[in-house]
């Protein structure tokens, strides 16, 4: 037996005043109580009880093991009681990853609303998509586009999406509805950035036809929430995920374009490639305020997006 347990079963022998009384208590028999104290002596080649029949009485050395044992103990529970205070407490630091555009109009709001509900919970929020090794990079949990090559990841699916062409009415009405990709040649489009990579090969597919299209950049950004904000103003046109511009359909401040297509920034014919997820590091011994935030995350996105 390790030696806590044989610190455990004598401080109970000592307590109950007897190894039948301590061995009820501890779900052990007389034989198996005696055997051990015997080797817990033998260990230390000490005495450590006087017994009679009646009564057992502490020898010194069992006076010095007893009093240690009951310290020792008590640091333990102490220690345990603390590490299981820190799981049920909700506070301490929260760090979050999302694409500027989900992150400045969906997360932002969510992380607000959690911080009323837990103020001891410190929120990080990093609008960027550029994270490559997320187990080194001490973010707890990832919002990001696209399908999961790392295995050893969990990831969890936020919301199904997919790209869509998109511009305002008066940008269309004054330069045409382009009806093929090819088409796009005569527009101006609203290209992202990803570092220093232009994201103006745009590729579609149409059944099992594909066509892929280097578009005129009239401009661009690393910020998906300025893109849409300059197709909302009429600069142009914009490929973006429908959940960043759903409402904006749904209220007609945009139109979509060339809907027969399905249209992606790679080659990816996975419709999944588009969908977004959420990606953490492992459930085990998952911290409360992470578990209780993921679970927040999902009730609140769902809501904010079925309004």
């Amino acid at each position: 037996m390790d030696k806590f347990s044989d610190m455990a079963m004598f401080v109970s022998i000592v307590k109950h005043q007897g190894l039948a009384a301590a061995g009820r208590d501890m779900g052990l028999s007389p034989a198996t109580m005696t055997a051990r104290l015997q080797a817990l002596e033998e260990r230390y080649a000490v005495k450590l009880l006087n017994r009679t029949t009646r009564h057992i009485a502490l020898t010194d050395a069992g006076e010095l093991y007893y009093q240690a044992a009951m310290e020792i103990i008590a640091s333990v529970n102490e220690t345990e009681n603390r590490l299981q205070n820190v799981v049920e407490q909700v506070k301490g630091s929260l760090k979050i990853s999302a694409p500027k555009d989900i992150g400045k109009q969906y997360i932002l709001p969510i992380l607000s609303e959690f911080s009323k509900r837990y103020p001891d919970v410190v929120p990080y929020l990093y609008l960027n998509d550029r994270i490559s090794n997320i187990a080194e990079s001490g973010i707890d949990i990832v919002i990001r586009y696209g399908e999961l090559a790392d295995s050893s990841l969990i990831s969890r699916p936020l919301s199904s999406s997919w790209r869509v062409l998109c511009a305002s009415p008066e940008y269309l009405a004054k330069r045409g509805v382009p009806l093929t990709p090819e088409a796009l040649v005569e527009h101006d489009c609203l290209v992202m950035l990803r570092g220093n990579e232009e994201l103006k090969t745009w590729h579609f597919q149409q059944q099992e036809h594909k066509t892929t299209m280097t578009v005129a950049a009239k401009r661009l950004s690393d910020d998906g929430e300025v893109i849409r904000q300059w197709a909302l103003a009429g600069a142009g046109i914009a490929l973006k995920s429908i959940v960043d511009v759903q409402d904006d359909i749904n209220s007609g401040r945009l139109v979509t374009v060339l809907d027969g297509y399905m249209k992606n920034f790679n080659t990816s014919r996975s419709v999944s490639s588009a969908d977004l997820n959420v990606i953490y590091t492992s459930k085990q011994y998952q911290p409360k305020r992470i578990r209780l935030f993921l679970d927040f995350l999902f009730e609140r996105f769902n809501d904010m997006t079925q309004q």
